[in-house]
This record gives structure tokens, C-alpha cells and sequence, in this order.
């Protein structure tokens, strides 16, 4: 996503609060924990400053962060369920009250990445497909809420080829090759076709 909109001539910041090994192509990188924005009062005060004076005016929010903690009903945890909706749900919130102003100064949009598992999902992925049921339920409320200040759309891909996909499957090909089976395209997607949506959306 950063990429392309790199190459359409916008003014990319990516946000991450991994430094090392930092692969992106953005313009700017900024060192930012979401999961802590949402649980520390007082870094949240210190980040949304920051962020205020980095960022100066923005067209386009897109919120990607996510985590994926896998496990059934009877062994899911308690912090594993809260980090999970701190980063795919309340994050996403958050960055957008934060923003606000600015997009709708600009006319902007928020785009949210959902999942298909907000609609179809399968054993062990309650954490997950919970929160992002929920972005998607956040994504519609904030649309009406908002009543066309700010353009606010999500995308709910169904499997990706990411390299948080392929762990979930232990980098197995063989695995890769019968998820691929059961799409009716007979595919997964890739992150581009994810990315061209986003910009259409965002234009």
C-alpha cells in the first residue's frame, strides 16, 4: 500500500514499532507502538503530540495494523484478547479521532483493513475474526457518523499472501497450494491487488 501510493506521488508516513529491519518504502518512518497508544495513558498523550507536530495535514489514513493470536475458546488469554482488539479495533478508533481535523481540512478518507473473517471464518480464529468484525461494524458506524466530513471505507480481503499468512501455515507451499484451492478463483491474493483497492478508494 505504501508503495503504491508512493508511486502515485503521495507523501507517505508509515508507522511501526518495529525499527530494526525496517523494509517499507515510505517518505517518513515514525516509531510507534499502537498496542501501547492504546494502553498507556501517558505514552498516548506523548505519541498523539508528536504525531500532531510530524504530520502536519493528511488526505488518507489507512489503518493495517494487526495482530493475529490463534487459539480455541477454551485457551484463549485474556491479554492476548486485549492486545488483539487494542491493535485491530481500538487503535484504528483512536488514530482516527486523532486525525481527525486533518482529513476532514483535506476532504479525506480512512480506510480500514478488515478481513473475510469478519463474514466466513473457521476453528481458532475467534480473537481475531471478533476484532475484525468489529472494524468492519466501526468502519460503517463512523461512515454515517461522520456524514460525508470524511470518506470512511474498509477492505475485507480474503487470504493474502503475506508473511503473517504464511506463519499462520508454517511456511508450508503445500498448505499454500490447498488454501489456494478452496478460493473459487483458485488463488489467494497479493498485497498490490489489496493496494489498488485502497488508492481507488482513496482517490
Amino acid at each position: 500500500i505504501a508503495q503504491m501510493f508512493r508511486q502515485e506521488n503521495y507523501y507517505v508516513y508509515g508507522m511501526d514499532k518495529e525499527v530494526e529491519g525496517y523494509q517499507t518504502p515510505v517518505d517518513r518512518f515514525i516509531h510507534f507502538d499502537i498496542h501501547q497508544y492504546v494502553r498507556d495513558v501517558e505514552y498516548r498523550i506523548r505519541a498523539s503530540e508528536t504525531l500532531g507536530n510530524l504530520i502536519p495535514s493528511l488526505d488518507v489514513l489507512v489503518n493495517n495494523a494487526a495482530v493475529q493470536r490463534l487459539d480455541h475458546l477454551e485457551n484463549i488469554k485474556l491479554d492476548d484478547w486485549q492486545e488483539t482488539l487494542n491493535v485491530n479495533l481500538t487503535g484504528p478508533m483512536l488514530l482516527s479521532k486523532l486525525f481527525l481535523s486533518k482529513l476532514e481540512e483535506s476532504r479525506g478518507s480512512i480506510i480500514n483493513i478488515g478481513s473475510i473473517h469478519h463474514l466466513l471464518t473457521k476453528p481458532g480464529f475467534l480473537t481475531y475474526a471478533t476484532s475484525k468484525s468489529a472494524l468492519v461494524g466501526l468502519t460503517k458506524a463512523m461512515a454515517v457518523d461522520l456524514e460525508g466530513r470524511v470518506r470512511v471505507n474498509a477492505i475485507s480481503p480474503a487470504a493474502v499472501d503475506t508473511a503473517m499468512l504464511r506463519a499462520g501455515f508454517d511456511n508450508s507451499e503445500d498448505a499454500l497450494e490447498e488454501l489456494k484451492k478452496i478460493h473459487p478463483v483458485k488463488k489467494i491474493g497479493v498485497p498490490e491487488e489489496v493496494a489498488r483497492l485502497a488508492l481507488f478508494l482513496a482517490s
